[in-house]
């Protein structure tokens, strides 16, 4: 009988061998760079990923910090990776990196291989508890009524935030004084010691003022609401075909094979599953988890990047 078993066993492992070996790649460790640093947004589904991957590629997939020059940096390394096992974990700056810098070292489209679009989820308004706007038509009426005496916050020139409230004031025909600080850490505590109007960026970053009622959130940056605030309304109800959705994606070097990316989307097409880690994970962020394949991202770049390079223009940023 143990004789039987054995050689099932060996069987077994003749028969799943071939499968196993037909698996080109990976063929050494998966690298996942991220060009932000260290604790930012990016790195829930990020880790989620790659623990799930793992296993399942039989190659350790390791997460790598590389931040500077606004995302291009980790950008860059992706980019001039040789062999194939290095992608970029990266976010809406990706688009809006072309609109500030004339020389990012790299072609979104020549140099970086898409996989997918991960997630997506919204920014988030927020205004002050007394601030003299009760609701975002209100906030409209008085930046049309007052020019410039409005201010907003955000996490530097050029930045996503911006960008995101200079489409908000090109689609509206209002005027708000933009104050960039180092990140939107530092203009958190800004709006709540009263040097600006408004506040804009993640959800989850104002939680706590938002649930004790120190700050009030006016509206979300995409068409539809998001799940995270559902009674707060969408800058698309009042603004239509106004949408800035935040959102993370993966792409590899221009080494990349096409055997990685499809081996990568079969391994994470069962993710999408409402009941997974990182769908769970996402939901209870306010996101959207999506894992469409590279065709859907490629039309996310090539409808964002000429759309921020012209409102980036409008704006008065100069690229440097």
């Amino acid at each position: 009988m143990p004789h039987a078993i054995l050689r099932r066993a060996l069987l077994a492992g003749l028969l799943a061998a071939p499968a196993r070996a037909q698996l080109a790649w990976p063929n050494r460790p998966v690298r996942f760079v991220s060009p932000f640093a260290p604790g930012g947004p990016q790195e829930i589904p990020a880790r989620i990923i790659a623990e799930y991957l793992s296993p399942r590629l039989g190659q350790p997939v390791i997460i790598e910090n590389r931040p500077g020059a606004g995302s291009a940096l980790g950008t860059q390394v992706v980019a001039r990776d040789p062999d194939g096992h290095t992608f970029l974990f990266t976010t809406t700056s990706f688009a809006t990196l072309p609109a500030v810098m004339k020389e990012p070292g790299f072609d979104p489209f020549a140099d970086l291989v898409p996989v997918t679009l991960v997630s997506e989820s919204s920014l988030v308004l927020c205004c002050r508890a007394k601030a003299p706007f009760a609701d975002f038509a209100a906030l409209l009426a008085a930046a049309k009524a007052a020019p410039g005496a409005i201010s907003f916050g955000s996490a530097g020139i050029g930045s996503s935030t911006h960008l995101a409230m200079a489409l908000l004031q090109d689609r509206t025909g209002t005027r708000l004084l933009h104050v960039p600080y180092r990140g939107v850490g530092q203009s958190l505590p800004a709006i709540l010691a009263g040097d600006i109007d408004l506040w804009i960026g993640d959800p989850v970053i104002p939680q706590g003022q938002l649930q004790d009622g120190t700050m009030r959130a006016l509206a979300v940056t995409t068409a539809a609401r998001s799940p995270a605030l559902p009674a707060v309304p969408a800058m698309g109800e009042a603004v239509p075909g106004y949408a800035v959705p935040f959102w993370f994606a993966l792409l590899g070097g221009r080494a990349t094979p096409p055997e990685a990316v499809r081996v990568l989307m079969d391994q994470l097409t069962p993710l999408r599953a409402p009941d997974s880690p990182l769908a769970q994970r996402m939901t209870g962020l306010g996101a959207r988890l999506l894992l469409t394949g590279p065709t859907a991202l490629v039309e996310r770049l090539r409808a964002e990047i000429p759309q921020w390079q012209t409102v980036a223009r409008a704006a008065g940023v100069q690229p440097e």
